[in-house]
């Protein structure tokens, strides 16, 4: 019997144009924990696809073993049956039915021609007690966060009695308890001889979760190396081809008079108080990291800034020392404050649109004569900002859903770049990114900075902040906690901070 859950020999896939996969070897030894890494467009996500039949057999070459057996995978169903399950970022629940439905729609729980929802509810509990998670199984999934989502769809995976478990990205939307749940649960599949293959561009969480490491570049396999003989800045190297000296190459700058200033700004919405008397100030030429646990109100209050949140506002806001009153997002643009959302594909572009009309959308006048747009115009303003944004692409015409999420990015950064604004506030703005496109996403950051524009930086990620921020800001429960400047601040004073500790950092604010 093979020591290898897994293996897979000299595979190739190629799509017109395109060889994603280029004779790529990865093999996994049973009962371990795998980290696979790359950048975006390095073939991760294909190699998966063709392991779970997504690719049928027949669409590359190539040979799979699994526990030493051949396989030809020509099916999804094929590949489960085999004992492989992949849960991708994007996931494959049905809002609308319940938890219990949703872990077992491809199990038979009739009795006389009815679902026995007795029998299925209580096998729903057990597999939901299995993983920890202390949720009624009669709920709509639609109830539950995305966190909580996420860890029923591995629960359903689960319930097929697999062998091997492929993690994409799985705490991309995950709170930081949920991680922790997450990493419990991994290391409970894996004493019970579960093998786990875990794709993610944190690098952190591979660090401390992951046995082994394979890193995939343009399509071939660059190492498989054991976890004690790597560093985070050995995997970046190995991922992007060459050393990046410092991860968040931050650069001292001239920093300016204050261009954007909150004062006793409250927001209520239903009765509920969601913003409690925020105060802070921005100046031309700083990042203000933004830091606290989720809930903390960190997106609300800026959304609300935006003219993007429901409910009451009240408290004052000021733009070069002016008050304005924001009411809508076109106001605010008109102010010159521009937003990168979270979500970037839900708010932040037009996926069918292609990236030209993404790239002109909140600047049309600027590409406009006699109230008209003016596509030449439009063409050469769009080129000149996708150029300064390095944007991979074929051309401008491509339909932005057709790039990486790194390249999604930095349309919407042009976007808002072309419309000159003198506050940029910036959500998550890495967030399912490799590390190369995060790397160029900051020198970006930096260089607006360097221009004069004041950047708003909110990150769940805490060296992210530390790492590119002049001065951090540090909310908790709807409040402006306190702040630090960046060379008094730490991991350890910002969590103290965020869980309502340090009364030192709160006399700060200012």
């Amino acid at each position: 019997m093979s020591d290898y859950a897994l293996q897979m020999k000299e595979i190739t896939k190629e799509f017109p144009g395109v060889r994603a996969l280029d004779n790529v070897t990865f093999s996994v030894h049973k009962g371990e924990i795998h980290a696979l890494c790359g950048e975006n467009g390095a073939g991760k996500s294909t190699l998966m696809k063709v392991l779970s039949g997504v690719h049928p057999y027949g669409s590359y070459s190539g040979d799979i073993y699994v526990d030493g057996d051949r396989v030809a995978f020509h099916s999804i169903k094929e590949s489960q049956e085999a004992g492989i399950s992949i849960i991708y970022q994007e996931l494959a629940l049905i809002e609308e039915m319940s938890v219990a439905e949703n872990l077992f729609l491809s199990h038979d729980f009739m009795k006389k021609g009815l679902i026995d929802y007795n029998q299925l509810y209580a096998e729903a509990q057990k597999w939901l007690g299995y993983i920890g998670l202390n949720i009624d199984p009669r709920i709509p999934i639609s109830k539950l966060s995305v966190g909580k989502q996420q860890l029923v769809e591995i629960a359903k995976s689960l319930t097929k009695h697999i062998d091997i478990l492929i993690l994409d990205e799985p705490t991309a939307s995950l709170t930081e308890s949920d991680v922790e749940l997450l990493m419990d649960i991994l290391r409970d599949l894996k004493s019970k001889g579960v093998t786990c293959i875990y794709i993610s561009h944190k690098l952190g969480e591979v660090m401390e979760i992951a046995d082994s490491v394979t890193v995939l570049r343009d399509g071939q396999t660059v190492s498989t190396d054991p976890i004690d003989e790597l560093t985070e800045e050995k995997i970046v190297t190995k991922m992007v081809g060459r050393e990046l000296t410092h991860l968040f190459p931050y650069e001292p700058r001239n920093i300016g008079e204050n261009i954007l200033e909150v004062k006793n700004y409250t927001v209520t919405d239903r009765d509920k108080t969601v913003i409690n008397d925020a105060a802070f100030t921005l100046k031309k030429g700083e990042i203000l990291g933004i830091s606290g646990l989720i809930g903390a109100g960190r997106t609300e209050l800026f959304t609300s800034l935006f003219g993007g949140l429901e409910g009451k506002k009240e408290g004052t806001v000021l733009i070069d020392g002016k008050e304005v009153n924001i009411k809508r997002p076109a106001d605010a643009i008109e102010a010159g404050i521009a937003y990168v959302s979270e979500d970037r594909k839900r708010f932040g572009l037009v996926m069918g649109m292609d990236i030209q009309k993404n790239t002109t959308l909140a600047a049309l006048n600027k590409v406009m004569k006699n109230q008209l747009i003016d596509s030449n115009l439009e063409l050469k303003k769009a080129e000149e900002i996708t150029k300064r944004m390095k944007l991979k692409a074929p051309n401008l015409e491509v339909a932005v859903e057709q790039l990486s999420g790194g390249n999604q990015q930095k349309v919407v950064l042009s976007k808002w770049i072309l419309n000159e604004p003198k506050v940029l506030i910036l959500d998550e703005p890495t967030r399912g990114i490799d590390v190369g496109a995060k790397f160029e996403i900051y020198k970006i950051i930096n260089e607006l900075a360097e221009e004069g524009v004041g950047i708003v930086l909110i990150s769940s990620e805490l060296p992210e902040v530390l790492g590119m921020s002049d001065r951090i800001l540090v909310m908790s429960e709807g409040q402006v906690a306190g702040e630090y400047p960046r060379h008094e601040a730490s991991q350890e004073k910002i969590m103290s901070l965020a869980t309502g500790g340090n009364e030192d950092a709160k006399s700060n604010v200012y």
